[in-house]
């Protein structure tokens, strides 16, 4: 099994890179071919039309090395599982997976939703084999945060967090929200405000507020990316639709992460700031009172979740088996806890081409139809 990091410039695969739920039971999948192997030691038993090794991507929604380290007990346990040589690479942007896997040098990644989109629109030789699912839900949204409360409302409120229902954006405890919460940890009982940092500090819950989303005018915005689907291109669109325009209307600031958005926020470096929810998080080791200096106050519409994205030329025995290596992953305490500290997954479905339809739109509104820069 190998592991590695790529860089611009790197030559191993000649990419160009830089920075990249409802409820279902994931189980109704299917078992896997029958003709599968169950572990390296059963080599005699790979399917003849299997490849010897597969290449995996992944981008990071948190810090590159960071990742790396997290996703290489998947890619054993995967490669175990298989049969076959399994290769995780991270790249620094979608991008670079995009062209790989159009190229043929990734035979399958992890992407959010534009990144998938772009790649199968694009190459057409890309499809999505699995969904993933957040607490039940196969979709998220984006969430526009602050460093500043006078533009809320009401008073910020600790422990509290934003949810889209019945067409409005309301206000529910930070435990009955779908995405997990900063300041949330899972206790004997389940989901707890006693969530602490590596160091044993208490961990601030997040506050979120109902805030007039056109007090952005004018003001730095710390986006993630052009290619962000909650971290740019949502959030855009809600700009058109107010009359201020996603470049000229404000001083857009491009972070290159979820991490970093939050950070500049968090820093003062931008009053206001996007990623997807709950990405305050991501920074709660370091800066504990995250949840309670950065204030969420409005969030995008809905957005279909991320995806594992496969070679259409892959056998489709093998497709089978990357599904329910994955599914069987995630059923054990090892791959909850990988899987949610990579993406913040705790299940998965089979994942449907019309559920992208909504992003498809939205990037063409905003003429995105390749990748940015």
């Amino acid at each position: 099994m190998k592991s590695r990091k790529l860089l611009a410039g790197c030559a191993a695969l000649g990419l160009v890179v830089a920075a990249c739920g409802s409820d279902d039971d994931s189980s109704d999948s299917g078992a896997a071919s029958t003709d599968a192997p169950t572990g390296t030691d059963d080599m005699a038993d790979v399917p003849e039309d299997w490849p010897e090794s597969i290449v995996f991507g992944f981008v990071p929604s948190q810090e590159q090395e960071s990742l790396q380290d997290d996703i290489q007990p998947f890619i054993d346990v995967l490669e175990d599982g298989l049969g076959i040589e399994v290769e995780g690479i991270v790249t620094t942007d979608y991008t670079g997976l995009v062209t790989a896997m159009g190229a043929g040098e990734a035979d399958l990644g992890a992407f959010g939703p534009f990144g998938y989109v772009l790649g199968k629109d694009s190459f057409g030789n890309i499809e999505a084999l699995i969904q993933s699912i957040r607490f039940g839900s196969a979709t998220y949204h984006g969430q526009w945060f602050t460093n500043d409360p006078s533009i809320c409302a009401e008073p910020p409120a600790s422990g509290t967090a934003l949810e889209n229902q019945g067409g409005e954006i309301v206000q529910v405890d930070a435990l009955e929200a779908v995405a997990l919460q900063v300041g949330v940890a899972f206790g004997d009982d389940g989901p707890e405000m006693t969530d602490t940092a590596e160091d044993g500090t208490p961990i601030s819950p997040g506050n979120s507020c109902i805030g007039d989303l056109s007090a952005v005018a004018g003001e730095e915005v710390a986006f993630v990316s052009e290619s962000s689907t909650s971290g740019y291109i949502f959030p855009a669109l809600e700009l058109i639709d107010l009359g201020i325009d996603p470049q000229s209307g404000i001083t857009p600031i491009f972070a290159g992460s979820h991490d970093a958005a939050v950070t500049a926020v968090y820093n003062g470096d931008a009053k206001f700031g996007l990623s997807f929810d709950d990405a305050r998080r991501n920074i709660r080791d370091e800066q504990p009172d995250v949840g309670e200096q950065v204030i969420v106050f409005s969030i995008t519409d809905e957005i279909p979740n991320d995806v594992v994205a496969v070679r259409t030329d892959l056998p489709e025995s093998l497709k089978t088996a990357i599904y329910d290596s994955v599914d069987a992953f995630l059923a054990t305490e090892e791959g909850e806890l990988i899987f949610d500290e990579i993406y913040g997954w705790t299940d998965i479905r089979p994942a449907e081409e019309a559920d992208f339809d909504i992003v498809r739109e939205a990037a063409a509104e905003l003429g995105i139809t390749e990748p940015p820069g």
